[in-house]
């Protein structure tokens, strides 16, 4: 996986443009179908479910049953822990639940890989892929899958939140100036800060001084942190 995938999802302006860096990932890493579900927790059996995926024609409504998600041992493993699990048939036979795997083989969910981010104030993140053969025999090379999951899944997070949330659930957003965001959006091209005030028509001096003024409202501590930070927030693309 490119590191230009990562970015690109994390760019996303609209949920449309979300879904589809979700299927190129998907499709990059060898499998057809995935699923991005985002959760907030308000209160105790109460939260909301927010998702993105595309599963083949007909699965949804074959599937629509909440009780499948109580018993489904993938979702219960996301639901408790951040490991990544590496499902197939022997996840659900093991548990007697050999039946909920034949219900998705049959649209071409037979194996994939699952991980879930739980983050403060109640929030989650789940992602998973799926495809209808078997996964990479060699474990070099399924370590590598699952990372690349991981790594994108961090990208993603940050994507979906910003893109699904109500605005009244979303991160605050600090006002920063238009120079403020000019000297970022400069930074995360690799402009030195010299560069930057060439660019800009200002000193050097005054160019670290936007930079540092940015990292502080944004709270981090250097402006690798800041441009990513500011990034997620949708304040520079």
């Amino acid at each position: 996986m490119l590191p230009g995938g990562y970015s690109a999802v994390l760019q996303a302006k609209s949920v449309d443009e979300f879904r589809d860096e979700v299927v190129r990932f998907t499709r990059q890493l060898g499998f057809e179908t995935f699923t991005a579900m985002t959760v907030v927790d308000h209160a105790i059996g109460q939260s909301d479910f927010i998702t993105v995926e595309n599963p083949p024609t007909g699965y949804a409504e074959a599937s629509h049953n909440p009780g499948s998600y109580r018993r489904d041992p993938v979702m219960q493993h996301c639901k408790r822990q951040s490991v990544p699990i590496i499902w197939d048939r022997e996840t659900y036979s093991s548990q007697g639940l050999v039946d909920l795997w034949e219900e998705q083989a049959t649209f071409g969910y037979h194996t994939g890989i699952a991980m879930a981010l739980h983050l403060p104030e109640g929030r989650h993140f789940l992602l998973g892929v799926d495809r209808d053969r078997p996964l990479p025999g060699d474990t070099a090379e399924l370590q590598r899958v699952v990372a690349d999951l991981q790594l994108f899944a961090v990208h993603a997070q940050d994507a979906a939140l910003r893109l699904m949330l109500p605005a009244a659930q979303q991160p605050d957003r600090p006002a920063l100036t238009p120079r403020e965001l000019e000297a970022l959006r400069w930074t995360m091209d690799g402009k030195t800060a010299w560069e930057v005030g060439a660019i800009l028509g200002i000193s050097e001096r005054t160019a670290v001084l936007h930079v540092n003024n940015a990292m502080h409202k944004l709270g981090c501590v250097n402006k690798h942190q800041a441009v990513l930070k500011a990034l997620r927030l949708g304040l520079i693309h």
